[in-house]
């Protein structure tokens, strides 16, 4: 039985006949007369029985409308419940993003929070690639990153694009290349790199950098967390690719930018669709583009204006 067959029998039971219950219910005749078979149908006992013109309900089949009525007000609470969760401004958001991400969106996301607003959970989230669209199972937002082009997202998922974030060769500050405003593949080949693992999204870029200067790079380091990478670098560990705008500045690192391969990187957020029928979640979606926005602005506003006109192209 279905919630459907039920408005019917009580329905059939308030007005006494199928041609009255039809039309209550802007329904056919033979479909309401179908509905009340289906409902019959795996019960043992008969629910209707005829009394001259009119099919009136049985003790069973009254039993059983009396019984409808709670479900249909069971089901009323619970649709109420879940439209005031859906509107609901303060309601729970979980967002996950890997470690770049994380240091440059979820400040400006906490500092939105306060009375009526989404309540958030952060977490950081440091996959390969093909790993972030799986994380929107448990969690409504996810900030992922790619390199172009690449493949899209999968079907499964909404991708809306946040950053496209240049992608600079860092180096100590007093390394002899520090003077050159922008620097080659030949220039960096031959040098120690600090990359992150294998099937992590820069790791693209530097195969890129090999390929242009055809010869492999000398990695002697593999670090993901950026932050840490930033240390070893100013310590003279070697060179490494970092984010222009989310690197946060180091005083014994500086980036070059790098000519001669594709050096940005996209960053979106992924979730599942149904996620977005939620007001906060809405909400925390036009924070992060309200956030993407200030630090394409912030300190860079050329890059930020070249990044809109390569956007819309």
């Amino acid at each position: 039985m279905n919630e459907r067959q039920l408005q019917i029998l009580r329905e059939l039971g308030e007005v006494g006949s199928v041609t009255a219950t039809a039309e209550a219910l802007s329904m056919t005749p033979s479909a309401v007369s179908q509905q009340l078979r289906l409902l019959q149908r795996p019960i043992p006992v008969p629910l209707t029985a005829r009394d001259g013109r009119r099919l009136v309900l049985t003790d069973a089949g009254r039993a059983l409308a009396g019984a409808a009525i709670e479900v249909e007000t069971a089901l009323a609470r619970a649709r109420s419940v879940i439209e005031e969760f859906v509107e609901r401004p303060d309601a729970g958001v979980s967002v996950a993003a890997f470690h770049g991400a994380a240091a440059a969106f979820f400040p400006p996301l906490l500092r939105r929070a306060g009375p009526g607003r989404p309540r958030l959970a952060l977490a950081d989230e440091d996959v390969a690639r093909d790993q972030f669209p799986r994380l929107t199972r448990d969690h409504d937002l996810v900030l992922a990153h790619h390199l172009g082009p690449a493949s899209p997202w999968p079907d499964t998922v909404v991708a809306i694009p946040l950053l496209r974030e240049p992608l600079d060769v860092a180096l100590p500050s007093d390394h002899p290349l520090a003077a050159k405003r922008r620097l080659t593949p030949h220039d960096v080949v031959d040098l120690q790199w600090i990359t992150v693992h294998d099937g992590f999204p820069l790791m693209a870029t530097i195969d890129a950098i090999a390929t242009a200067a055809n010869r492999p790079l000398v990695i002697a380091h593999r670090i993901n967390d950026l932050a840490v990478a930033a240390e070893v670098v100013a310590a003279g560990g070697g060179l490494a690719l970092m984010p222009r705008w989310t690197t946060r500045p180091h005083p014994g690192m500086v980036l070059r930018p790098l000519s001669g391969v594709h050096t940005r990187r996209h960053i979106d957020v992924l979730h599942r669709p149904e996620r977005a029928a939620r007001r906060a979640v809405r909400a925390v979606l036009a924070d992060l583009r309200s956030a993407a926005a200030t630090i394409r602005r912030a300190d860079h506003p050329s890059d930020a204006d070249a990044d809109a006109d390569a956007g819309s192209s």
